[in-house]
C-alpha cells in the first residue's frame, strides 16, 4: 500500500514529525524497560530488498555471494546490539488487490524495455537510476535469511497489516521498512530502511503523534485520512473531485508550493471540520459514490489491527478482519467452489488416516450459499490444512500454500527483452513443468470427472492479465501413477526418499536420468535437470549456451564473493542477461516441485548462491561464444596445465581435475538425457 506523497511531505513540510535515533541506543532503554525479553525489530522485508542489493552489477542475474554476505552483515550488526530481527514477507497477493498489482507489473514491463533498449545500445550495464531488482530476489532471499538463522515469515494476508500487527502484539521496539503505511497502523513506532546507516545503527523514526499535531487530527483520524488520499483500496482516480472541493472549501492554515503538499493539507482540515461518526463517513461514502460496495467502510477498517476500533465505524467492531475474507469468499466463482470441493477430497484421502484426537490438520471454512444450486443453502468455499499453512508461512515452501488453498498462482517481472523472439518468455517456458507439479499437488486424473484447473497471474510480453491463465494440470507419465501426497510427504520409509527423487524428475520428465543425476554432486545435478529441459523446451538453445552455464557452474565452486566481485566485463550482453534471468526462475521452479515432492534435495542445494553468479556467466557466456577452449573455459590456460598438474600430482586434490571431470560427467548426462 502507501500513501504517494506522503513521505515526502513528512520530510518538507513536518521536520516535527521525524528524528534521528540510534537503535543500539533504543535498544539499551527497551532492554531496561522490558528486562525479560529482548528488544525486537519487525522487518518488512519487501521493503528492504532494495538496500539490502548492494553489489555493483545487478543486470546480469544477480550477484549471490555478494547478496548473501550483505544480509549476514546486516544482521551481525544488529545481533551485536543485542537487537533480535523477525523479517516478514508478502505470502499471498489479496484479491482486493490484484488490479493494483497488474498495474505495476504493466509499469514495470515499460522500464524492463528501457533497460533492455540501453544494453544493445550501449553494451553496459545501466545506471543506478534504472536499478531493476535481480528476478527471483524476493523469493531467495527468503531462503537465504532462513539460511542465517533468522525468524522469517510469510504473510497469510498483506503482509504491511500482520507487520503492524505483529510489532504491535509483541511490543517490538519497532518496525523497519520503506512505507507510508506504518504512519497510518497505530502500531510501534517506525523506522526508515532508506536512512540506515548500518555502521552505526542510526535512521530516522517517524512520530504518529508529531503528525497528526501538525495536520491538526487524531491518531484514530489517521485510517480515514489515508483512505481519502488514495491507497491500494480506493483509487486516487474517483478522488479528484473531493480534493478539489476541499482546497476550495477547507483551505489549510498554511500553504504549501506543492499541489500533493497542499491536497494532503486540505484533506486533513476536511477531517478535522467534519463531525466524527459513522454517520459522517456513510455521507462520505454517498457523496463518492461508494456506498454501494461499502469501500470507504472496509478501507478505514483495514487500518485497524487485531482490539482495535475506530470512531468512524459502528462501535463494538474487532478487526481481525475474518468479515473480511468471508466477504472475499462470498465473491468466489464456480470454478474455486470447484476447487474447494476437489480439496475436500484431497484432505480426506491424505489425512484423514492421519486425524487422532490431537489432530495436527484443523479445517477452517467459509460459506456461500449457491444460487445455481438452490437445494443447497451453503457450500465451502475456502480450505486449508495446517501442514501446508505452516510451511508456507515459515517460509519452507514455494507456492504450494497458494495452489492447494486457491488454486492461483502468480510470478512477477522477469528481466526479458520483448524484441528477442528467439527466447520465449520464462513463464511459458516453465509451464509444461509447473502443470506436472500441479498435478503432483491436485492428484490430478484419479478417480473419475474432471479435475480443477489453476489460475496463473504470471508476466510475459503481450500478456495484459487483464484475466488469469487458466492452466490444465497434466498427469505425470510414471508406470505406477503419479505418489499421494500422503505417500510424499508423510510417508518415512527408507525407500519412499527414491520415489519422492523420481517423482520430482518426472515434472521435468527426467525420470529416465535418475542414475546418471544421482552420481553427480547435489547443485551439479540440479543444474543438469534444468539445462536439460531448457534445451529440450527452447529450440535456440545453442551447444555454446549449455558450455557457458556448465562451466560457469563448476567454475563458480571455490570462488569467494570477493573474487566474484572483483570481475571486470568488457561489455554485456543483452541476451545473456536474459538466459540469466531465464535460469534463474529455473531454480524457482525446481524448488517447486521440490516442496511438492516432499523434499527429496535440500533446500539449500538449489539456491543460486551455490550454482549462479551473474558476471561469471556473462563472462563465460561471452568466452563460450567466441570459441574459447575448454581449458579457458574451465579456467586453466593450455601453457600451464602441465604445470599445474606437476604441482597438483603431490597433493590428494587436483581442482583442474575434478573440475574437468565434472564437466565431462555433466557432459555425458546431457548427452544421454537428449539422446545423443
Amino acid at each position: 500500500m502507501g500513501i504517494k506523497g506522503l513521505q515526502s511531505f513528512v520530510a518538507n513540510a513536518c521536520p516535527d514529525a521525524y528524528t534521528m535515533v540510534n537503535l543500539k541506543e533504543m535498544a539499551e532503554k527497551h532492554h531496561i524497560s522490558h528486562p525479560d525479553s529482548p528488544p525486537v525489530i519487525v522487518v518488512d522485508a519487501m521493503g528492504c530488498i532494495r538496500y539490502w542489493y548492494r553489489p555493483e552489477s545487478w543486470v546480469c542475474g544477480g550477484q549471490w555471494q555478494e547478496y548473501l554476505v550483505n544480509l549476514e552483515d546486516f544482521i551481525k550488526a544488529f545481533m551485536a546490539a543485542g537487537i533480535k530481527l523477525v523479517f516478514f514477507f508478502d505470502g499471498v497477493v489479496e484479491q482486493k488487490k490484484r488490479d493494483v498489482w497488474v498495474k505495476r507489473r504493466l509499469k514495470n514491463n515499460k522500464e524492463i524495455a528501457r533497460i533492455f533498449r540501453f544494453l544493445r545500445s550501449n553494451r553496459q550495464q545501466p545506471g543506478r537510476g534504472m536499478f531493476f531488482i535481480p528476478s527471483g530476489l524476493a523469493t531467495f532471499t527468503r531462503f537465504a535469511l532462513k539460511s542465517l538463522g533468522q525468524e522469517t515469515i510469510c504473510s497469510l494476508q498483506e503482509a504491511d497489516y500482520e507487520v503492524a500487527s505483529y510489532g504491535l502484539q509483541n511490543n517490538c521496539m519497532g518496525i523497519l521498512g520503506q512505507d507510508t503505511d506504518y504512519l497510518i497502523y497505530n502500531t510501534s513506532p517506525y523506522f526508515s530502511i532508506n536512512d540506515l546507516c548500518l555502521d552505526r545503527l542510526v535512521t530516522i523514526m517517524y512520530s504518529r503523534e508529531n503528525l497528526c499535531h501538525a495536520l491538526g487530527i487524531n491518531i484514530t483520524d489517521l485510517p480515514l485520512f489515508a483512505c481519502l488520499l488514495g491507497n491500494d483500496i480506493v483509487p486516487e482516480n474517483i478522488l479528484d473531485g473531493f480534493w478539489h472541493k476541499c482546497i476550495a472549501s477547507y483551505p489549510p492554515k498554511r500553504q504549501c508550493y506543492d499541489k500533493r503538499a497542499n491536497t494532503i493539507l486540505a484533506v486533513a482540515s476536511y477531517i478535522s471540520r467534519v463531525p466524527c461518526s459513522y454517520d459522517s463517513l456513510k455521507h462520505l461514502e454517498e457523496s463518492l459514490f461508494l456506498a454501494s460496495d461499502r469501500l470507504l467502510h472496509r478501507a478505514v477498517e483495514s487500518y485497524l489491527l487485531p482490539g482495535q476500533q475506530s470512531p468512524w465505524l459502528p462501535p463494538n467492531i474487532s478487526n481481525s478482519q475474518t468479515h473480511l475474507v468471508k466477504q472475499e469468499a462470498s465473491m468466489c466463482s464456480e470454478q474455486e467452489i470447484f476447487q474447494v470441493s476437489h480439496l475436500l477430497k484431497l484432505c480426506h484421502n491424505l489425512f484423514l488416516p492421519q486425524i487422532k484426537k490431537n489432530t495436527l490438520f484443523k479445517f477452517f471454512f467459509f460459506f456461500k450459499p449457491v444460487k445455481t444450486r438452490p437445494q443447497l443453502t451453503e457450500r465451502q468455499t475456502l480450505v486449508f490444512f495446517d501442514e501446508t499453512k505452516e510451511q508456507h508461512v515459515r517460509a519452507e515452501n514455494y507456492m504450494v500454500y497458494s495452489v492447494l488453498t486457491k488454486g492461483e498462482v502468480e510470478c512477477s517481472n522477469t528481466l526479458e527483452d520483448e524484441l528477442d523472439t528467439e527466447l520465449p518468455g520464462q513463464a511459458l517456458i516453465y509451464r509444461p513443468a509447473r502443470q506436472h507439479i500441479y498435478s503432483v499437488l491436485l492428484e490430478s486424473g484419479k478417480g473419475k470427472g474432471s479435475y480443477p484447473i489453476v489460475k496463473e497471474w504470471f508476466v510475459y510480453f503481450g500478456n495484459q492479465m487483464q484475466q488469469p491463465d487458466l492452466v490444465q494440470p497434466i498427469q505425470l507419465d510414471i508406470p505406477d501413477g503419479t505418489p499421494s501426497l500422503r505417500t510424499l510427504w508423510l510417508t518415512k520409509e527408507p525407500e519412499v526418499e527414491t520415489l519422492r527423487y523420481s517423482t520430482f524428475l518426472a515434472c521435468f520428465r527426467l525420470q529416465d536420468m535418475m542414475k546418471e543425476l544421482q552420481l553427480l554432486d547435489a547443485p551439479v545435478a540440479a543444474v543438469i535437470c534444468l539445462l536439460t529441459y531448457l534445451i529440450l523446451q527452447v529450440d535456440s538453445l545453442s551447444l555454446e549456451d549449455l558450455n557457458a552455464f556448465l562451466a560457469h557452474t563448476l567454475c563458480l565452486q571455490g570462488k569467494s564473493a570477493a573474487q566474484l566481485a572483483g570481475l571486470q566485463l568488457a561489455h554485456v550482453d543483452s541476451r545473456a542477461v536474459q538466459l540469466g534471468s531465464l535460469f534463474i526462475r529455473g531454480l524457482t521452479t525446481l524448488i517447486m516441485a521440490n516442496s511438492a515432492c516432499g523434499f527429496p534435495l535440500s533446500m539449500d542445494d538449489l539456491m543460486p548462491w551455490k550454482v549462479f553468479d551473474g558476471k561469471l556467466f556473462q563472462e563465460k557466456y561471452q568466452q563460450s561464444h567466441r570459441g574459447s577452449s575448454l581449458e579457458e573455459l574451465l579456467e586453466q590456460a593450455t601453457s600451464t596445465i602441465s604445470k599445474k598438474s606437476n604441482e597438483a600430482s603431490n597433493s590428494h586434490w587436483n581442482p583442474w581435475e575434478l573440475r574437468v571431470g565434472a564437466f565431462e560427467n555433466s557432459s555425458t548426462c546431457l548427452s544421454t538425457s537428449l539422446g545423443i
